[in-house]
């Protein structure tokens, strides 16, 4: 019973271990080549341990307008997708039973139907509506607009599947209190159902975000002028790219870490004061017992660490001895490449000094035979060019056809 058990963890363990691997093992190599000094994104070979990467990203004017372009596109998707996603999930608890499948299955459709398609509809729906108000709407043509509209489209479903998660925990006994105590039905949203769902509103809005910073499928259609963070990225690997985008994807995961142990450690806090959670004697009250805690002041410390060490740290003297080992091993192969060449080169000295090649063959043998030899245009006889050849012509396959006196007839004389 013991070995299986003993079995069954190992098992669980290995489990485990590959399954975070897969997920986090393509990170992880990402963000070991930012600190990298090699000019391609490479873990092998090691070069130099540098900083330098972080300050390219900064100065690489592409990337930090994608940067601020995506931000802007993902607080209006935002705005838009959360309002769109909490009305549509109201009118599903509102609507008449016998629609609700049918409205739902209209609300979901765009999250099933490619990015592709609904970039390609926005671009030409909304192009055709700008074209009716003539040039009164030039902002219905504007990419930022475009590309709002277009996520938006899809984001939203996805929010509204939050808020009927939240909605289905609801009574709505308590908004028909208050509109039997005579509140309007603005007050009873805000008072009652806006407090009710205002953590739900809070988990939509971060997904819409995360949505709408990523998306690249509905956004190549419709950015126009306003490029996006994965349309900067997408066309820069098209030509190349340096390990400032690993830099990129550090600074990205460092954010996300940090934003979500910062919710964990507000979560497990507000559990202690309202009671429902008690934190572990013998830490201190800062810490409340809570191991996102303590992963966010390592986390902290590790990155005002690595800030303050970059203003002193030059990779410098590295790369030159680098160079230098990099020099020393080339020339060591290019010595080892000459030896080799010399090598062969007097081993086929003996075969080309060797005996000559039979009489037989004559002068004039070669790759090619005698073929070039200057009597191979002599006939069988062995006569010169200047000499008459007596011999017969040889038989011709179609008999005396073409022969001078093929006309005559059998007494001799020509036709006429």
């Amino acid at each position: 019973m013991r070995s299986n058990i003993f079995f069954g963890r190992v098992a669980l363990g290995v489990y485990l271990i590959i399954f975070f691997g897969y997920l986090l093992g393509p990170l992880l190599v990402m963000g070991l080549t930012a600190f990298n000094s090699a000019a391609f994104p490479s873990i092998t070979p090691w070069q130099c341990y540098t900083y330098e990467w972080f300050g390219v990203l900064f100065q690489d004017d592409r990337i930090l307008n994608g940067i601020k372009n995506s931000f802007i596109v993902g607080i209006g998707t935002v705005i838009l997708s959360v309002s769109i996603g909490l009305a549509a999930s109201l009118v599903l608890t509102q609507i008449w039973p016998r629609w609700r499948s049918t409205y739902y299955t209209i609300i979901i459709a765009p999250i099933l139907i490619p990015g592709v398609v609904l970039g390609i509809s926005t671009l030409v729906f909304w192009r055709r509506v700008s074209e009716v108000f003539g040039g009164n709407a030039e902002f219905l043509n504007n990419g930022l607009f475009l590309t709002i509209i277009g996520q938006s489209t899809f984001i939203a479903s996805y929010c509204m599947l939050v808020f009927v998660a939240r909605l289905q925990r609801f009574d709505p006994g308590l908004t028909e209190a208050a509109l039997d105590l005579g509140a309007t039905h603005t007050q009873a949203f805000r008072k009652i159902l806006l407090p009710f769902m205002r953590p739900a509103i809070a988990s939509a809005a971060v997904l819409a975000f995360l949505a709408s910073f990523e998306n690249y499928n509905t956004t190549t259609f419709t950015f126009g002028s306003y490029p996006t963070l994965t349309i900067e990225l997408s066309q820069m690997v098209r030509y190349g790219i340096n390990p400032s985008i690993s830099a990129l994807a550090v600074i990205i995961v460092v954010l996300t870490v940090f934003a979500a142990l910062s919710a964990e450690v507000y979560r497990r806090r507000s559990k202690i004061k309202s009671g429902e959670l008690k934190p572990r004697k013998g830490l201190p009250a800062w810490m409340v017992g809570n191991v996102a805690t303590i992963l966010l002041v390592l986390l902290s410390f590790t990155v005002i660490s690595m800030a303050y060490t970059a203003q002193a740290y030059s990779p410098a003297e590295c790369k030159a001895e680098y160079r230098e080992a990099r020099r020393l091993e080339n020339q060591a192969k290019i010595e080892a490449l000459r030896a080799a060449r010399e090598a062969a080169r007097q081993n086929q000295a003996p075969v080309e000094s060797g005996p000559q090649a039979p009489a037989s063959q004559g002068a004039g043998a070669g790759a090619f035979g005698n073929v070039f030899a200057p009597g191979n245009l002599e006939g069988k006889t062995g006569q010169d060019e200047g000499e008459v050849d007596t011999a017969p012509p040889p038989a011709s396959p179609f008999g005396n056809v073409f022969t001078p006196n093929n006309l005559e007839d059998s007494s001799g004389t020509k036709g006429n």
